[in-house]
Order: structure tokens, then C-alpha cells, then sequence
């Protein structure tokens, strides 16, 4: 089930319908609204019903035991590459690119005959963490499709893709999802939380599915809170953000550290919102600059602690207790 892009599945499966298919889709929008559960959804529908049994099911639902399906959730369907970012060797977390090796080998899988249909797909998650050369290796790719192949780059920033690539796909704009699809996800996904815990989630988490599983699963509550404390009433003597530093730099903190710039720059907006006008304007231009080093310090591999204190400072900004 998808929930909140009824316009993206409608064109999707017309398209699919049809079988005049464009043969890469641009899956573009904020993270985590559902970009790749929506490609590994659209997979699921073509094989399953490239392979039959035939079904009827409305927009891109498949039946759950269907065999196709079981295999697909277990990877290990032959038709279908998954690309994501892989465990580093000899630390903690993923590595930063998509590498051209795992784009070299995916030319060889498309040299394969398919082999539960005549269709084949590939999800690349995300498109934005493609290396150089393997974004290079990937458009060649998509200039010689080989035939009944469909793609589908996941992409948060799509801006920043080679325009090559983005004008040889078709693109699907997968927005924030609204508070009854955020609701539906969450009472399915938290289905233990209480109603006035998942309520609080849809507030913070600004549209994003991902992001409220995130500050579940990763008790981000109290770095929200701690962040707030800055930014309302300002750190004069740094102890503030010296303290959520050394929180979000020590071993095993990476994943918290993660999801914290991820949902720094809604929690500034939000912020920002229930401020005096004078308050509001520093609001705005903290926003701009938190947005700005939230994205570049995992793509850059900035130290956490530097960066949480440098964030620390710009929410500072913000507070009663202005820093110079």
C-alpha cells in the first residue's frame, strides 16, 4: 500500500497498463516520504504480474502471497538489483557513494536473459549517492536500455544529478505526505504507540514517514528538546552545544547523529513559526544556514562533533541569549 501519492501511482500504472513504458523513473522528493517503498512497490507490481498468476488488485497493490512477492521481499528474486550505499569494510556505517563497481556489475546483470519473465527492474537508492563514475557508467546505461528494463533512481535533491540523467527519465514529484497518510503509516508502522504519541510525531516530523520512524526508533526526543533549549533561549557560555556534541560524537552515536540533521532544519521552521517578527527573521536566516550544513556534512564526512557545536551556535543565534 502506498499512502498520500495517489497522482504518482495513477501515472505509474497507466503507464505500466499500457506497456508504452518510459524505462527510467525519477522518483523525486524530500526523504522519507516513501520514494523507495514506492519503486520496490512498482517493482513488485510489474514482476508479479510479468510472471502471473494473473491478479486483480487497484493502483499498485500485489497479493501477499503471491510467490513473486515472497521472493522480492526476501531480495532474492533474479530479475530485480537493488543499489545502495554498502557497510564500510572496517567501521561503523555505510560508505559515502554508490561506487562504479556496483554499477559495473549491474551492466552484467542487464546482459542476462530475465528469467521469471520478459521484464526486469532496478532501484537505485539513492541516485543522489552515486560516485562520478558511476553516475557516468549509469547514463550510458540509460542511453541503451536494454529491452523490458525499468529503472527507478530514487532522488531527495534531484537538482544535483548529472541533467543527463534527469532528461532521460521520466520524473514522479513524491511530495510530503498530508496528516491522514502520515496517520495511516504511523498506526500500521507504531501500531503501540498511543494516538497522542504518533500526533506528536505527524508535528515534528513535517510530512515525512521516514523522519517520525526515525524519532521512534532512535529516541530523538530528547535532541530535540536539547536543540529547542538553544535555540529559544540561546547558549552564552557554549555549554549547551558542547553537551549535545559530545552526545551525537561518541561510539555508536552515528545513526542518532544522522537522523538529528535530518530533522534539525523542520524543527528550526517549525520553530520559527511561533516567534515575535524580530525573532523570526534571525529564525529564517538560522534556517538557511542549519539547511545548508546538514546537507554537505555527511556528504563531506565532517566531523560530528564540530558540526553539531557549529549547528549549536546557529541556534544560539536565534535565542534571547543572542551570541555576538
Amino acid at each position: 500500500m502506498i499512502a498520500g501519492h495517489t497522482q504518482a501511482v495513477e501515472q505509474f500504472r497507466r503507464a505500466w497498463d499500457s506497456r508504452a513504458i518510459h524505462h527510467a523513473w525519477l522518483l523525486a522528493g524530500p526523504r522519507g516520504v516513501g520514494k523507495a517503498h514506492f519503486g520496490r512497490t512498482a517493482v513488485r507490481r510489474m514482476l508479479c504480474e510479468g510472471a502471473g498468476p494473473r491478479f486483480d488488485e487497484e493502483g499498485l497493490g500485489t497479493p501477499a502471497d503471491h510467490p513473486i512477492a515472497r521472493l522480492l521481499e526476501a531480495r532474492s528474486h533474479p530479475d530485480m538489483r537493488w543499489l545502495e550505499r554498502l557497510p564500510k569494510e572496517k567501521a561503523e556505517g555505510l560508505a559515502r557513494n554508490i561506487t562504479v563497481k556496483q554499477v559495473r556489475e549491474l551492466g552484467e546483470f542487464l546482459n542476462l536473459t530475465p528469467a521469471l519473465s520478459d521484464w526486469r527492474a532496478v532501484v537505485i537508492d539513492a541516485a543522489d549517492d552515486l560516485e562520478r563514475e558511476g553516475a557516468n557508467a549509469l547514463l550510458k546505461m540509460l542511453e541503451e536500455p536494454p529491452p523490458n528494463t525499468l529503472f527507478f533512481l530514487v532522488s531527495h535533491a534531484p537538482g544535483r544529478l548529472l541533467p543527463t540523467i534527469r532528461s532521460r527519465c521520466r520524473r514522479l514529484d513524491l511530495r510530503k505526505l498530508d496528516d491522514d497518510a502520515m496517520t495511516s503509516v504511523l498506526e500500521r508502522q507504531l501500531p503501540e504507540a498511543s494516538a497522542a504519541e504518533r500526533r506528536r510525531l505527524i508535528d515534528i516530523a513535517g510530512g515525512s514517514v521516514g523522519r517520525a520512524l526515525a524519532i521512534a526508533e532512535l529516541d530523538l526526543a530528547p535532541l530535540e528538546a536539547k536543540a529547542l533549549a538553544i535555540l529559544r533561549q540561546g547558549d552564552k557560555r557554549n555549554e549547551r552545544r558542547v553537551a549535545l556534541a559530545d552526545e551525537l560524537a561518541r561510539k555508536g552515536a552515528a545513526d542518532r547523529y544522522r537522523a538529528f540533521l535530518d530533522l534539525l532544519p523542520s524543527l528550526v521552521v517549525r520553530e520559527a513559526r511561533e516567534l515575535p517578527a524580530q525573532q523570526q527573521e534571525r529564525a529564517l536566516s538560522a534556517y538557511e544556514r542549519v539547511r545548508e550544513l546538514t546537507a554537505v556534512a555527511p556528504r563531506l564526512s565532517l566531523d560530528p562533533a564540530a558540526t553539531v557545536f557549529q549547528l549549536g551556535g546557529i541556534l544560539a543565534s536565534v535565542g534571547t541569549e543572542r551570541v555576538p
